[in-house]
């Protein structure tokens, strides 16, 4: 299998970890940018995905995973939602501030395309991220 890595952003006072968490698995839907919703479509199951606190936080607090590859969403015709499953809360959250010290994440995507709110990330990355939590 050809597991990916992603990471989703939210701002936690629309709709924190805490709320993702409460639910167990729900819905990753309203996205409305071109390129983050065919990254949506590139998500298979199984992938792993972080999830980034965006606003006043900015920090990486959680890991999810597809549970249900994207399919359209319902009432917004040429858009797409995927099924995340909560995972687990990260030991520790990981601060932009700490991603943009490290130098091996200083390519990652969230650095370089900062409005998206779904990004790839290479196995590499994704590993030093969850390193970094420990």
């Amino acid at each position: 299998m050809n597991r990916r890595y992603w990471m989703v952003k939210s701002e936690p006072s629309s709709y924190s970890w805490e709320d993702f968490e409460s639910k167990g698995m729900d819905v990753w839907d309203g996205v409305r940018n071109y390129q983050a919703r065919n990254y949506l479509r590139e998500m298979k199951l199984k992938d792993q995905v972080l999830f980034y606190h965006s606003g006043k936080e900015k920090a990486v607090v959680g890991l999810a995973e597809v549970v249900a590859e994207a399919y359209p969403e319902p009432k917004a015709e040429d858009w797409v939602s995927v099924d995340l499953k909560a995972v687990r809360k990260l030991d520790s959250p990981v601060s932009l501030q700490a991603i943009k010290a490290e130098e091996g994440l200083s390519e990652l995507p969230i650095l370089k395309q900062s409005r998206l709110s779904v990004l790839p990330l290479s196995k590499e990355e994704f590993e030093l991220l969850i390193k970094m939590t420990q």
